[in-house]
């Protein structure tokens, strides 16, 4: 019998997955750096969905269950992949194969993560809330707002109405009555469900409306290009709406319902159409009850005037009658009466009075209309803030879209590199002076407060179409922004004095290949965010003035070789074009200021950035270029900020000896190379002026730090404190002013009392520990007797497996000890993923503690008590050592503003403090989470009262659970029922 092809089929057999294994064995390293490239992608996806996300994520929206899902997803596989690089850089010989089989399913795991991570139908859920409210002034009295308010209402309320259009002239208060409305119809539900507020600009058409309302309704309709199928979308969205008011803001031409997706309001479907206009046909043509928004009266008029310039004018002797002059002026027009008031604010002189009264009487320019009077009338405010540079800032404003949210810090930053902010000596001061203008225009009621918050300003669409009246001869603008654009307009009849143009928000694709606009004045050309792919060289020949150049967020791939040209360009930003790669050389642009490549695809630096010698801003904020010459950087003198990326595997480092020489630099973010270059930058920093803003790392992930709301942050990252070691201490030489302290990764550190600098971090605010072995407590008892850490306001501790306690009660040392002030500020702690500590505070600490607002422990396998007596606490020997021990541990602790308890997968949990007989009370307390804590058998803090503390709004426990606790109040669990949200196991 032949036994050779059995035989050779079995080694075929078990040679195979022999093969495999050594396969794996062999090449473990070489799998974790492919591991760890796709890691990097899928963090960079993950940082571009989270950007996409938090435009998305308005008030009132709630993150789809699949995005969350995906992100929980890719947080827990960092974690995962962290651990896997711990140990393969630990891992024995026999089990290498092991890893690397390990290595290559997470690499699998990865690329699936990535293929998952488009979410073409948005991040969002449709908006939960039936509308929002609107900011408004109070209405009192029987004046004309409120009669229109009880107008409008009652029209809403009769059923045989379907249609109500409010109109009247500009900044006559339609907008303002509507936001009545709209606040009456939330307050009130039992006729409407849902408040829908579209906002119509003036440049809109169907498709551009079709947009505004998707929008509202929380529909993605981008993909889609016919207006047919986009009004289908949008229908099915309004019907599934209950009960809703639609409100059309604004609208300027008549619309056919139908062809946007609305439903026609009927009494069938309970629905309501408001809108306003400025244009009784508006109205007719949309076939709505119309109702006219009426000027103020006379008493009215000089009573709003009163309420903003101040009542005390009417101290002054002799001003009282050009007061009320002033106000006849206004023509009982609300937003005339509210901006003329403002510019006169604080002005008590009778002569500036009578000044201001020539000239708003001055004769209206232009034809003799209603409109041209009242642009007129606010012009007068424009004027009267004699100051060239708040006008000129003013008018900057308009190159915006209507009704747009203008981001103060984009706009400030304009600002400097235009010279209207200038004369000063720091990027700070710069700052402070660009914000003080911005409130000096809403002060005067020029610019208004944006829905999105303190971070934006907003125009008034009257203030906007005065200061494009302005612009329309000189200064002379170019302004269509956010207009629906396709195509730039025909350069041929660019005027040559055109100062500024701004087509930024539109959908231009490409410049034609002849386009060479004749604009030798030219300061300022706005493309940014649009579909531009390519533009052409004659394109920038004759702008030979251009300052500043934005074609940020468009599709280009390279620039054309005329910008080379530019010699008066003060700023290129080039900020989000993520297809870009050529950057001609720059040698020539020494005028340049402001230089952003951040999420580009640029892989070295552009020929000639060494002679930028007047750069202040420099943003290399890119993952994609690899090296930075040496010797660019000090040739850089006046740099003052300067951003590097992060995060990522091939990282740009600059070298601490040069950015020693940046003298002026006030903000810094980027990664040095080794802590002695660290410390090497940190000691020139006490000789020099200080970082007003920095972050400063050493070591590199692939994923970024979390460090929003620091100004000034430190980041070690794969650091081994055993090969810095001096005597027992860690020359680590941290900032006096840090207010962010991160170590990841870092072994080898006991305690951070051997971080001998950290006594001088008396800003530290947040200090985050993670992943790092050796690191037995936080601190040591020894270290306090000068108190430290007395800003501290966050401890996050992570995966320290060796941390046994926050604080190290050293041999000899009271059982009672506190730390003094240590801690004193201290609002939140967390602490997971670390398996040797068994307890969080001991009594004496927890009284150092009484700031603290949110307590988070989770997976802690070992831990037993939250709080421990003293009498469980052990010195460093392990002694008891209880001599002079007084203390009553029956007694009353109080954590008075403890809002947040969260206790999760604690399987050796006991208690919360480790005496039975202490009664503990958390009388703020908000929120309790308890899960998967087996042996805990009363819920926390509660005491045995028969009422939950008024403040407590849920408790989230397991069902199993939460009918198997112990009572010593039998009423307790009653009263406790209904806070409960009872968790899946």
């Amino acid at each position: 019998m032949d036994l050779s092809a059995p035989l050779v089929e079995l080694v075929k057999i078990v040679s195979t997955p022999i093969r495999r294994s050594w396969k794996h064995h062999r090449s473990v390293n070489k799998y974790m750096k492919i591991l760890n490239e796709k890691l990097e992608e899928l963090n960079c996806q993950k940082e571009d969905n989270e950007s996409k996300l938090r435009q998305e994520l308005l008030p009132g929206k709630t993150l789809k269950k699949e995005v969350e899902l995906w992100l929980g997803k890719v947080k827990n596989i960092n974690s995962e992949i962290r651990c896997i690089e711990i140990k393969v850089g630990k891992v024995k010989y026999l089990h290498r194969s092991c890893l690397g089989k390990v290595v290559c399913k997470k690499i699998q795991e990865v690329e699936e993560l990535y293929q998952k991570g488009c979410f073409p139908d948005g991040f969002v859920e449709p908006c939960i809330k039936n509308g929002d409210v609107l900011p408004t002034m109070k209405l009192a009295g029987e004046t004309t707002l409120k009669r229109k308010v009880e107008e409008i209402c009652e029209s809403l309320m009769n059923d045989e109405v379907q249609k109500i259009g409010v109109y009247g002239m500009g900044g006559i208060g339609k907008t303002t009555a509507i936001k009545h409305i709209n606040n009456q119809l939330l307050e009130k539900k039992d006729k409407f469900d849902n408040v829908i507020w579209v906002t119509v600009s003036k440049a809109s058409n169907v498709f551009k409306l079709q947009d505004a309302v998707a929008c509202k309704l929380d529909l993605d309709i981008s993909k889609y290009e016919d207006e047919t199928t986009r009004a289908a979308k949008i229908y099915a969205a309004f019907c599934m709406k209950n009960r809703y008011v639609l409100i059309l803001d604004d609208l300027w031409e008549v619309y056919n319902l139908e062809d946007v997706g609305i439903p026609e309001p009927t009494l069938e479907n309970g629905s309501k159409l408001l809108l306003t206009t400025r244009s009784l046909v508006v109205c007719r043509g949309m076939g709505s009850k119309d109702i006219e928004m009426e000027l103020l009266t006379k008493e009215e008029s000089r009573n709003l005037f009163l309420d903003v310039v101040g009542n005390d004018v009417l101290s002054v002797p002799n001003l009282e009658a050009t007061v009320n002059e002033v106000i006849e002026e206004c023509s009982c027009l609300p937003l005339a009466v509210v901006t003329v008031a403002g510019s006169l604010k604080g002005v008590v002189d009778i002569c500036e009075w009578r000044t201001a009264l020539e000239e708003l009487r001055a004769p209206t320019k232009g034809p003799n209309e209603i409109g041209s009077t009242i642009l007129e009338k606010l012009k007068f405010s424009y004027e009267r803030l004699k100051d060239k540079k708040l006008q000129d800032c003013l008018l900057y404003c308009a190159l915006y879209p209507e009704d747009h949210n203008i981001p103060r810090d984009e706009l400030i930053e304009d600002l400097i590199v235009e010279g209207i902010i200038d004369g000063l000596k720091s990027r700070q001061a710069e700052f402070h002076k660009g914000h003080t203008m911005l409130n000096k225009l809403k002060n005067v009621c020029l610019l208004k407060e944006s829905i999105l918050g303190d971070e934006w300003v907003r125009m008034h669409d009257l203030i906007r179409d005065m200061a494009l009246q302005i612009t329309s001869s000189d200064p002379h603008f170019l302004v269509e922004a956010g207009t629906g654009l396709e195509d730039i307009p025909d350069v041929e009849i660019w005027p040559n004095d055109l100062a500024k143009v701004s087509l930024m928000f539109n959908k231009i694709s490409e410049i034609p290949s002849n386009a060479s606009p004749i604009c030798p004045k030219l300061l300022t050309l706005r493309l940014n965010f649009n579909r531009l792919t390519c533009i052409p060289d004659c394109f920038f020949v004759h702008m030979t003035g251009l300052n500043l150049l934005d074609l940020s967020y468009t599709d280009i791939e390279s620039l054309p070789k005329s910008i080379s040209n530019l010699v008066t360009l003060t700023a290129l930003s080039l900020r989000g074009c993520m297809r870009l790669k050529f950057v001609p050389s720059l040698t020539n642009l020494r005028a340049l200021q402001r230089l952003d490549f951040r999420n580009t695809k640029i892989t070295e630096v552009p020929d000639g950035t060494e002679m930028l010698i007047n750069l202040r801003y420099l943003n290399l904020q890119t993952r994609a270029m690899e090296k930075l010459p040496d010797g660019i950087l000090p040739k850089l003198s006046r740099l003052q900020y300067l951003v590097f990326p992060l995060c990522g595997l091939q990282i740009l480092k600059p070298r601490a000896e040069e950015l020693v020489c940046l003298r002026k630099l006030e903000t810094f973010r980027g990664i040095l190379h080794d802590v002695n270059d660290f410390n090497t930058y940190i000691g020139s920093m006490k000789e020099a002026r200080q970082l007003a803003y920095y972050t400063l790392q050493v070591g590199t992930n692939p994923f970024p730090s979390r460090t929003y709301g620091y100004q000034k942050a430190v980041i070690l990252i794969n650091w081994d404190a055993s090969e810095n070691i001096a005597g027992n201490q860690y020359p680590i030489l941290l900032p006096e002013d840090v207010e962010y302290l991160s170590f990841e990764k870092c072994h080898n550190i006991r305690s951070l009392s051997n971080v001998v600098s950290l006594k001088n971090a008396s800003e530290l605010r947040k200090c985050f520990i993670s992943n790092c072995h050796g690191i037995e407590h936080f601190l040591s008892s020894s270290s306090l007797a000068v108190p430290l850490l007395q800003s501290l306001e966050e401890l996050k501790l992570v995966r320290l497996w060796d941390l046994r306690s926050l604080i190290l009660r050293e041999k000899g040392t009271s059982p009672l000890f506190q730390p003094g002030s240590t801690f004193c500020s201290l609002r939140k702690i967390e602490i997971y993923d670390c398996p040797n500590i068994k307890q969080v505070f001991t009594l004496g600490l927890l009284l150092s503690v009484q700031n603290l607002e949110e307590i988070y422990v989770k997976n802690c396998c070992r831990m037993v008590n939250i709080v421990a007596a003293e009498l469980d606490g052990e010195d460093e020997d392990g002694n008891q050592n209880l001599e002079g021990t007084s203390f009553d541990t029956r007694g009353l602790i109080c954590l008075s503003k403890l809002r947040v308890l969260t206790l999760e997968f604690l399987p050796e949990l006991k208690s919360f403090y480790s005496s039975e007989s202490a009664l503990f009370v958390a009388v703020s307390l908000q929120q309790i989470i308890l899960q998967k804590c087996p042996k805990l058998k009363k819920i926390p803090v509660l005491g045995d009262e028969p009422c939950p503390p008024p403040s407590l709004q849920n408790i989230k426990v397991e069902q199993d659970w939460w009918e198997s606790l112990e009572w010593n109040n039998p009423n307790n669990k009653d009263a406790l029922q209904p806070l409960c949200h009872f968790q899946t196991n």
